[in-house]
């Protein structure tokens, strides 16, 4: 399967593009991304046409992108400006490409297809990245696996009983109902325990520790790569507001058919202003993606090698039922747009 190309993804959070030239490659294609004179971010192809140097090694120069091989100067537009020693082969035959970027809720997105961008459709994270209900600590991880393995890690925690299961292992969890709901091309996975201890990564929040919980996991996910997660306890048989929440959002966008990027937000609703709450959420974030998550999906990733995910003929169970979603969908949408963008291909 190659990569759904005309949707937004996300390059990065947008605190974390500075004054400096970032270079980064998504859906296998090399993006430079930086900001102009004015602040604004700007996403620009990051291979220079000359003789294929990488634009992020160069500087910026009087609000252009210098290469810093031979230094031909680059626009945001794409647009060559500058050919030293050579006005007359300035925009004429050497341009690189420019992509949409919007900078929204915090995140950079960028539009990476040759259809034209649609900025209606960029996703709407501000429940949850701009609330005044909750805050919120970024990260980003680079993950030497398909994306498809992450987005099957996300939408169902069932691999948190065992590879979180210090922090998040409760007793029953298999024994609830594990609900799969499908809307249009949204899937959503949810366990609900009620009446249990608090798990240890949340008693500490609790006004009472010992009191009985409901204990609830969910996931969202919606194309290409935007997971809302929803965990947390409430005191049992109250409103899930009255409890301790951490709704994290995850967006992962391909780097490489084998490589990953993972921008993610811990995203809680309680000590707001408290700054030794931000490390503990930063530090969790830390033990779970970076320590657990991200070296299991690199293994299971040299396990199958260059192989296809079906061809290796997966045995599943039930639970594996919001993710085989997930994969039909993306196949769906991606020979959808492949149709679309080849409209004879599909009649020869």
């Amino acid at each position: 399967m190659t990569f759904l190309y005309n949707t937004w993804y996300a390059a990065g959070w947008a605190s974390d593009l500075g004054e400096d030239l970032v270079g980064r490659r998504f859906l296998d294609l090399p993006v430079l991304l930086y900001r102009d004179v004015h602040g604004k971010a700007v996403a620009v192809g990051d291979r220079c046409p000359h003789r294929f140097a990488p634009l992020h090694c160069g500087r910026k120069v009087d609000g252009t992108i210098e290469c810093g091989y031979h230094g031909i100067r680059f626009d945001e537009h794409g647009d060559c400006v500058f050919v030293p020693g050579e006005p007359e082969r300035v925009s004429r035959n050497m341009r690189i490409p420019a992509y949409p970027l919007e900078e929204r809720d915090g995140v950079l997105w960028i539009w990476l297809g040759p259809a034209e961008a649609d900025r209606a459709a960029i996703p709407d994270l501000s429940d949850r990245l701009s609330s005044p209900k909750f805050r919120h600590v970024t990260g980003s991880l680079n993950v030497r696996a398909n994306y498809e393995l992450l987005a099957d890690n996300l939408i169902d925690p069932s691999h948190g009983q065992f590879l979180h299961g210090v922090l998040l292992k409760r007793d029953g969890f298999f024994d609830v109902p594990h609900v799969v709901q499908q809307d249009g091309t949204t899937v959503s996975s949810e366990r609900l325990i009620r009446n249990t201890a608090a798990p240890p990564a949340y008693a500490p929040y609790l006004a009472n520790p010992d009191a009985l919980v409901d204990w609830w996991t969910r996931a969202q996910w919606d194309p290409p790569g935007i997971f809302r997660l929803d965990n947390g306890v409430t005191p049992a048989g109250a409103e899930r507001d009255a409890g301790v929440r951490r709704c994290g959002v995850h967006l992962i966008t391909p780097e490489t058919p084998s490589s990953t990027h993972y921008f993610f937000a811990a995203v809680r609703n309680y000590r707001l202003d408290d700054r030794e709450a931000d490390e503990a959420s930063r530090s969790w974030q830390h033990t779970v993606f970076d320590e657990q998550d991200r070296p299991m999906l690199e293994a299971v990733q040299a396990m199958m090698g260059t192989a296809d995910f079906a061809s290796l003929h997966p045995v599943l169970v039930s639970g594996d039922q919001p993710a085989m979603r997930i994969r039909s969908i993306m196949r769906r949408l991606v020979q959808r747009e492949r149709e679309a963008m080849q409209p004879h291909a599909a009649s020869q």
